[in-house]
């Protein structure tokens, strides 16, 4: 797995939402991209990863992009590829990122599976600091639970940056824009983005 950057903006959040149950994260980070009107500053590269290339407003995005938004100081990774295989790797270089950038804060996105038909929020961080943020906001903190993949291997390796996850509930393995929706309302009063 590499890392290339064509910029190196200092002291940001990074918000990374990998494909994962409900499409949760990739549905977040494109949405934000678009709305935020973030462009692209580097991407993650391996020959691991499947071949797949969305095109939007005639741009070919790449399977792993990452974007940064100059006025709120956020880099955002997107991940249009499946990348079952590769969590530790893709772990190990956003920790790379993290240094490289200086980053002050990373941000997770993830659905969870629910048996209800709501899409409740949750929240978990190692920072004291921002679990009053995030109960300020008025979102349950996750006391019980498992995250996997890149999420949890972040959660294992970068333990001296602040890392927050938010979850939303999801009962479907398809697209939940719903859910997605609810990540976002979650995100806009945390940040201030007025999305």
């Amino acid at each position: 797995m590499q890392l290339e950057l064509y910029q190196k903006p200092k002291k940001v959040t990074i918000i990374e939402g990998f494909p994962g149950l409900g499409l949760i994260g990739t549905i977040v980070t494109g949405f934000l991209i678009e709305h935020l009107n973030a462009k692209p500053i580097g991407k993650l590269w391996s020959h691991k990863l499947l071949p797949i290339v969305a095109i939007n407003n005639a741009t070919a995005i790449e399977p792993l992009e990452i974007f940064y938004d100059k006025k709120h100081n956020i880099v955002i990774i997107n991940a249009l590829s499946n990348i079952t295989g590769l969590e530790w790797e893709i772990a190990d270089i956003v920790e790379v990122l993290t240094k490289k950038l200086e980053a002050k804060e990373i941000i997770s996105i993830e659905g969870v599976g629910s048996q209800t038909k709501e899409s409740r929020t949750f929240f978990f961080t190692n920072s004291e600091k921002k679990k009053k943020q995030f109960e300020n906001i008025k979102i349950e903190e996750l006391k019980e639970g498992i995250a996997m993949g890149v999420t949890a291997a972040l959660l294992l390796k970068t333990k001296d940056v602040t890392h927050s996850c938010i979850f939303a509930e999801t009962h479907t393995q398809l697209p939940d824009s719903r859910a997605a929706a609810e990540i976002i309302k979650v995100l806009d009063a945390h940040l201030g983005l007025k999305v």
